[in-house]
């Protein structure tokens, strides 16, 4: 059974930095990523982590954030370091994985059928 949980969320004033974490269970090699929703907006995507280990960004984090995957006994840990956070980036923000690397493209989050409960991020001006 695949699960998610993610944690890390918070408040931060515009600037800051947070990191989250996304500790996963159920399968070990499969996309994942971290996508957003913000109140009254669509879910869209953040970044996502090839079953290669290429990383692709929305251009809206490019610079700003990084995704990666723990090593060692921290392998069933995905994260997301978020630099420079700016009030546009207030979102709930979930991690999700999808057996098909064909889909793994922030751009389609339709096609992630695992979603973890989402962790809320809140920066102030």
């Amino acid at each position: 059974q695949v699960q998610l949980v993610e944690s890390g969320g918070g408040s931060v004033q515009s600037g800051g930095s947070l990191r989250l974490s996304c500790v996963f269970s159920g399968y070990s090699r499969y996309c994942m990523g971290w996508f957003r929703q913000a109140p009254g907006k669509e879910r869209e995507g953040v970044a996502v982590l090839h079953t290669d280990g290429d990383e692709s960004y929305a251009h809206f984090v490019k610079g700003r954030f990084a995704i990666s995957q723990g090593e060692g006994d921290d392998k069933n840990t995905l994260y997301l370091q978020m630099n420079s956070l700016k009030p546009e980036d207030t979102a709930m923000y979930y991690c999700a994985a999808t057996p098909n690397d064909w889909a793994c493209s922030t751009d389609r989050p339709g096609f992630f059928g695992y979603w973890g409960q989402g962790t809320q991020v809140t920066v102030s001006s």
